[in-house]
């Protein structure tokens, strides 16, 4: 068995539950594959590394760092909540609000806000860290909040999208509820912005858009229609990461289709049969995604045909491929960062983070890439362009790093 837990499927209305190895397979029958010899195309380096919290192993948790253009947060899984300066990673304050964390942080119009695993908003100053204020959630939710336009959005497994104001104290300004299937995947997606409008993603197969200021449902688009005769074929959850680029959105189901939809209308504009439970990541030529078994897809943004594909890391539990550079890079269940070139899909290079998973994607901000692990430590990377020599250690030089 990997090192993270397989995903937890609910069932709902019934007395008894389902294991989730026998429904995603027997995992003594095959193995995750093995790593290839490579060599380094090209030089990825460490700018900074820091440890936040304790560890997260095998609770699938939706911490992720995130940036505001000025700041780097990040979040551990014991409550710790820290900014960095960005290019050095320096820490410019940590607060510890005392309380488990399930997800965040998210940020956005000078504030940052965290879930806790007990469903509790928790909303902070981006520049002091001080706590504004703590408002309840009447469910658990797995993915950051959504910061900005006066609010905090987020959204619960039981299929709600809640808006909070930002400026009243977490008030509650509305609520948007979809249709829950009898079986979903545990889980939610990330809300986004598109405009004046919120949109997300949902357990009934929707991408759904909503008006920020007053909850009003916009359009909704069913991008993954539910088939089969059972619960268990039937499902069709949205739950990983949406992508916006220009007028146009990008989402992919579970068991159903990865597509593209217009932000003003709705309107599907194409779709392919692909499943994945981790979403899309988009630059402007191509979206990316990972199906169930660890391929990871590269298609064209405006048309859906494939341009590569790659599975050397079958099984290994890669996270949803985050475009940087010329490459495509993710995680995976033993620390391991991989690169991909965004043309071909030809694997450029690997270094390892940290001995514990990376269960969610990196990110990319300016020409860092931050990445944090289920074993807290939050790190730093840069691209290192041939002509441009830097001071950071290689890491191949580093002796607790390497290929």
């Amino acid at each position: 068995m990997s090192g993270r837990l397989p995903a937890i499927l609910l069932l709902l209305g019934a007395s008894a539950g389902l294991g989730a190895c026998g429904l995603f397979g027997d995992e003594d029958e095959v193995e995750p594959a093995e790593l290839v010899d490579i060599d380094n195309r090209i030089e990825v380096r460490r700018a900074w590394r820091d440890k936040l919290g304790a560890d997260a192993e095998f609770l699938r948790l939706g911490l992720r760092p995130a940036g505001d253009g000025r700041r780097i947060y990040a979040a551990g899984a014991d409550g710790k909540v820290a900014a960095y300066e960005p290019a050095a990673g320096d820490q410019v304050w940590e607060v510890d609000l005392e309380t488990d964390l399930s997800a965040g942080p998210g940020v956005g119009g000078g504030f940052v806000a965290v879930v806790t695993t007990n469903g509790e908003v928790v909303v902070l100053d981006a520049a002091s860290g001080a706590e504004q204020w703590r408002a309840f959630l009447d469910g658990e939710a797995l993915a950051a909040p959504l910061v900005g336009n006066g609010v905090v959005v987020v959204q619960t497994v039981d299929n709600q999208l809640r808006a909070l104001d930002l400026f009243d104290d977490g008030r509650e300004r509305w609520t948007v509820l979809q249709s829950m299937p009898a079986l979903t995947v545990r889980g939610t997606a990330t809300p986004v912005f598109a405009g004046s409008a919120v949109v997300s993603g949902f357990d009934n197969g929707r991408v759904v858009a909503v008006d920020v200021d007053t909850g009003t449902t916009e359009w909704e688009a069913l991008l993954a229609p539910p088939t089969g005769r059972s619960d268990l074929e039937r499902l069709s959850d949205i739950d990983g990461l949406l992508a916006v680029v220009g007028q146009d959105i990008y989402a992919a189901g579970y068991q159903g289709r990865l597509g593209s939809v217009a932000v003003e209308s709705g309107q599907v504009l194409w779709g392919v049969e692909v499943s994945s439970l981790e979403g899309v990541s988009a630059d402007w030529n191509s979206v990316y995604t990972v199906q169930d078994e660890g391929v990871i897809l590269s298609l064209s943004r405006r048309t859906g045909a494939e341009n590569w594909r790659q599975d050397v890391l079958l099984r290994r539990e890669p996270t949803l491929p985050i475009p940087f550079n010329t490459t495509v890079m993710v995680g995976d269940f033993e620390g391991y960062l991989h690169f991909f070139s965004n043309v071909d899909g030809e694997y450029v290079a690997r270094v390892r983070v940290d001995s514990a998973a990376i269960s969610n994607p990196p990110i990319v901000v300016g020409n860092l890439l931050y990445v944090q692990t289920d074993g807290g430590e939050i790190v730093a990377y840069r691209i290192e362009e041939p002509d441009q020599p830097g001071d950071a250690p290689a890491i191949a030089d580093d002796p607790d790093e390497g290929g």
